[in-house]
């Protein structure tokens, strides 16, 4: 900020070469400035001078820069004299520490609680949440030494546990400055986030108040982050349950809450077939975005350990490469992150430690293979595809066809705030897929298998492409596996501006309905065998179909079912011939198109 000087802020060698989009690559229009809402931010901050600030921005926008610039301003005013970090994970600690080594503040990440004070030398150390909580006396006497500033990242985590929420505030109370970051502001609970302002909206409901928020709707305007394409995999499943039932279901239809759990962990069952076939999809359009984009790289985020090494696996089967398998914050894994950081390998598989505040902003494409559905989860992880490098890069999530991930990816660009007052089992999307403590132990700790969550056996698994998610639409009346209703949607360019992949998305479904209008009937098999997995095929497409209707006219899947028996007579879908099963599809095509 050398040419415009912040009010009563000189400027500081430390502040001044400051990359604009540190630590990532500047996005399109950005060089040579800082982004405009870290500028406008530091402005406020700048002219109110608070001892509390809370800065409320989307993944991927670049809190990091707006912290340090912010550090580095502070010390150079001597309003403050050290620095401290707190961040969710150890990996963060690291990363924090080296981004502010590079510009002249030193922090020291490997800072334990056994050695009291930090080392000369360093402006201040980096710590986790954890740490902070196991020794808040310590913490509290280490601030209260200096004129400390207190960069809470992620400051949502300091409500994980009672205990850890009054032992951020024990050992911070001191501090000159605190800056707390985020970029979601909202908890699947009603913890209190340390030194964050609760104030009742216009119903009453105490809700958290940002200094300054910048979204992820106007970050999308701005080019700072990418636009999302999520595609969507449905799919037939079989399992059976603790009390020896054979159930099944199929992605995407609507059901029971219990049902839509048992048959969303079917799909990721990695012995199944749904996992194989997905992760085939990403792959091959990973190959298509690297073919502008040369060193995309994907992510497959687990539910667990297990789960993990078996999607490496077979990752390693498909691609003939071996991916980066990230478990945990064990010794080396940081060092694992940063070489698929600077490397051009195509897959990283990870568990929790890769979800949330980790910077690798070549991650172009992922698989969201995990059975969390928390809207704080699932915004971090989408969190690490967002951060664009230039014009035109899009990112691209795999999903299950599964209300709560659907609603999800519907409200990107909602902006949410944490609520206080509200039922502790309040579920905004109506879904409750697995009890969110439960999840969150689960993933912290990253070793427990799924059995834990109740004890059930996947038989089988079949993936079916379902849709594409984009910008609030739904583009794609599904199809096979391999099929070129499949491939003309993740066969995609990789660098499209937001308006070229909305009439590209338009004009692929359009192309996909006049195919399926125009298919002849299907020949009939040769043997009974393949009489049967036809006639399990084209259940599987009649579904699909009947799903996409509902979702155009939003009647419900039952009742649309009932229509096309109404018009080509029959029994239920499970009863019905062949013959019976293609006409109804041969009708439901003609509704896509108008036909009556």
């Amino acid at each position: 900020m050398s040419a415009e000087r912040l009010p009563g802020a000189p400027g500081t060698s430390a502040a001044e070469q400051l990359p604009p989009a540190f630590p990532e690559r500047a996005a399109w229009g950005t060089a040579g400035k800082l982004r405009a809402w870290q500028a406008e931010a530091l402005e406020l901050y700048f002219q109110n001078q608070p001892k509390d600030f809370l800065a409320v921005a989307t993944p991927g926008a670049g809190k990091t820069t707006f912290a340090l610039r912010l550090a580095a301003e502070l010390l150079a005013q001597r309003v403050v004299n050290r620095v401290t970090v707190v961040a969710p994970t150890e990996h963060l600690k690291v990363q924090w520490a080296d981004s502010a080594a590079r510009v002249g503040i030193k922090l020291d990440p490997h800072f334990k609680n056994s050695q009291g004070k930090h080392a000369p030398g360093y402006h201040g150390v980096a710590l986790t949440y954890a740490q902070v909580a196991a020794k808040p006396v310590l913490h509290h006497n280490r601030t209260a030494a200096g004129r400390t500033l207190v960069i809470l990242d992620e400051v949502h985590h300091g409500g994980d546990a009672l205990s850890w929420g009054d032992a951020v505030r024990e050992a911070f109370g001191p501090a000159v400055r605190r800056l707390s970051l985020t970029g979601t502001p909202f908890r699947s609970d009603t913890s209190p986030i340390p030194f964050v302002t609760y104030a009742p909206d216009e119903n009453g409901i105490r809700t958290s108040v940002a200094d300054y928020s910048y979204g992820y709707g106007r970050a999308l305007k701005d080019s700072v982050v990418r636009p999302v394409l999520f595609l969507a995999y449905a799919g037939a499943m079989t399992w059976r349950t603790k009390a020896g039932d054979e159930m099944s279901h199929v992605l995407g239809e609507e059901t029971t809450k219990d049902i839509n759990s048992q048959a969303w962990r079917t799909a990721l069952d990695p012995k199944g077939d749904w996992i194989p076939a997905v992760l085939k999809a990403a792959d091959i359009r990973l190959t298509e975005v690297r073919r502008t984009v040369p060193d995309a790289g994907g992510l497959v985020i687990a539910t667990d350990q297990d789960a993990a090494r078996a999607y490496a696996k077979r990752l390693h089967e498909i691609t003939g490469e071996k991916p980066t398998v990230v478990l945990s914050d064990e010794a080396g894994a940081s060092e694992r992150i940063e070489q698929f950081q600077n490397s051009t390998d195509r897959w990283m598989v990870a568990v929790r430690m890769v979800s949330e505040g980790v910077d690798v902003p070549r991650l172009c494409v992922g698989v969201y293979a995990t059975s969390s559905s928390t809207p704080l989860f699932f915004a971090q992880a989408i969190g690490r595809f967002v951060r664009a490098r230039k014009r035109g890069e899009t990112a691209s999530v795999f999903l299950p066809s599964v209300p709560v991930l659907l609603a999800l990816a519907n409200s990107m660009e909602a902006e949410r705030d944490h609520a206080l007052d509200r039922p502790k089992n309040d579920d905004e999307n109506d879904v409750v897929v697995f009890d969110d403590e439960a999840m969150e132990q689960a993933n912290r700790n990253e070793g427990a298998s799924s059995d834990q969550l109740g004890s059930f056996e996947a038989l089988g698994a079949e993936a079916l492409f379902d849709r594409v998610l984009y910008d609030g639409g739904e583009f794609g009346t599904g199809g096979a596996i391999g099929s070129e209703d499949e491939l003309d949607f993740i066969g995609i360019p990789g660098l499209l501006e937001p308006d070229q992949v909305r009439e590209l998305l338009s004009t692929q479904q359009a192309r996909q309905a006049k195919r399926k209008t125009a298919a002849a009937p299907a020949a009939e098999p040769a043997t009974d065998e393949l009489e049967h997995r036809a006639m399990k095929e084209e259940r599987n497409q009649l579904q699909s179909l009947v799903g996409a209707w509902s979702r155009r006219t939003g009647e419900p899947h039952q009742n649309v079912h009932v229509a096309l028996r109404k018009a080509c007579g029959g029994p239920a879908v499970a009863q019905a011939t062949r013959e019976q099963i293609q006409a109804r599809i041969k009708k439901l095509q003609g509704w896509f198109i108008g036909k009556k």
